[in-house]
């Protein structure tokens, strides 16, 4: 299985998209980003949280993608940055 950090490398998305979510990963707060993005409690670990994290990336993204109503650019800013943020954890902390 790839790790998080190729897997993030892999990702193709729109520059701006990138950018806005780069910008809001710098005030990205586990414990308070999370339960929202995810609907359940914070997983321990960080590695587990970025799959999580990136299974609903790619589902906005297909969403993006289609040009579907229900799409919205600020979750999917929000979901990215959270990844974003959980891979910098992972780096930093050495969490699984």
């Amino acid at each position: 299985m790839q790790d998080i950090h190729a897997m993030l490398s892999q990702l193709r998305r729109p520059p701006l998209l990138v950018r806005a979510a780069r910008i809001a990963a710098d005030d990205y707060r586990r414990e308070a980003h999370l339960p929202a993005l995810l609907g359940q409690a914070v997983p321990a670990r960080h590695g587990a949280a970025a799959l999580a994290l990136m299974e609903h990336e790619t589902e906005i993204d297909r969403l993006r993608r289609d040009r579907a109503a229900t799409y919205s650019s600020l979750r999917h800013v929000r979901i990215l940055s959270a990844l974003i943020g959980e891979a910098r954890l992972l780096e930093t902390r050495g969490q699984g």
